[in-house]
């Protein structure tokens, strides 16, 4: 107990109160349950909520840092796909008569090119949250064994792995701005993309799809075993881009039909994809497009499933 007068720096034991509590920081028990105060302590303890959301903040901190650090490396990972799409697609195939479209001249070449930009701007998000979350979990689950790391934080398990969701997707919208002026400007003299922005609709759908996307990255990078990323690669991320709308619209896959029935229209409904390219078709252009009435609630239930599974695997893959 400290003298009378004394300052509580004076005092030996209120030291000890701060990092008692963020050491428990929600291990067990004990951390949900830490005090506010230690018994002969003039200085207040920290919860273990406020040991949590420090500790999910350096993380979150940690993460941008070491982008800042590498963020050319960055910027030319995100950009090299989007760019030779658009490049091919809307530059190279215009330029020698085989544009996508070209039977109605550079107005059909034109409209794909307006199909085209919000499902490059799309990939690009979902990539990103594979790369920065998926990839780098497979990582560091196998060879670098970071995980080990990061799990000392003074914090739940679970929230370590919402730190890596929060900042992929902090990378994955960056990416989307980094994308959608380039895929906007790149094409063939003639073909324009018409845009109709709505800032409302891409002001809050990018930042829910990039949550999505990272949510299954975290999903993806704790059930694939680094030994297996090529598979996951060529039976998950690959029907993901083609059945995903980034090259046509929902609404004309009612063309593909048997017997009356719209087959392909209702398969890629189980694809996250197709709700973030519609819901970016809806933000930047005006084009037909599936009811934003679906795209909200449907992209949030695959944000609650995908990180409601990751989190599991991830405690299970922790505690292993």
């Amino acid at each position: 107990m400290a003298a009378p007068g004394a300052s509580p720096s004076d005092d030996p034991t209120a030291g000890s109160g701060a990092g008692g509590a963020g050491a428990g920081g929600g291990r067990g028990p004990e951390g949900s349950r830490a005090a506010t105060t230690r018994p002969g302590s003039l200085v207040p303890a920290r919860s273990a909520a406020a040991s949590s959301r420090s500790a999910l903040a350096g993380l979150i901190r940690r993460d941008l840092a070491v982008l800042g650090k590498n963020f050319g490396e960055f910027v030319g990972r995100t950009v090299m796909q989007p760019f030779m799409l658009v490049f091919v697609f809307l530059y190279v195939f215009p330029s020698i008569g085989q544009g996508i479209g070209s039977g109605g001249g550079t107005a059909g070449e034109s409209a794909f090119a307006t199909v085209l930009v919000p499902g490059v701007v799309s990939i690009a998000i979902m990539f990103q949250g594979i790369q920065s979350v998926a990839i780098q979990m497979s990582q560091e689950f196998g060879f670098t064994r970071e995980i080990e790391d990061r799990v000392q934080a003074p914090c739940p398990i679970w929230l370590v792995a919402v730190a890596r969701v929060l900042s992929g997707a902090a990378q994955g919208l960056i990416s989307a701005v980094i994308v959608f002026p380039i895929a906007a400007v790149v094409h063939a003299p003639g073909v324009h993309p018409h845009f109709d922005i709505n800032w409302l609709i891409v002001l809050t759908l990018i930042p829910l799809s990039c949550i999505a996307m990272t949510s299954l990255g975290l999903l993806l990078g704790t059930t694939f075993e680094p030994r297996n990323i090529g598979v996951m690669f060529g039976f998950v991320v690959l029907p993901l881009v083609f059945l995903g709308g980034t090259y046509y619209q929902w609404t004309k896959l009612s063309m593909v039909e048997v017997g009356g029935f719209h087959w392909l229209q209702v398969l890629v409904l189980f694809n996250p994809l197709i709700y973030v390219t519609e819901g970016m078709r809806a933000g930047f252009t005006s084009v037909s497009h599936m009811s934003l009435y679906v795209v909200y609630p449907v992209l949030v239930g695959f944000c609650v499933l995908f990180l409601g599974l990751g989190l599991r695997n991830f405690r299970r893959r922790v505690l292993s």
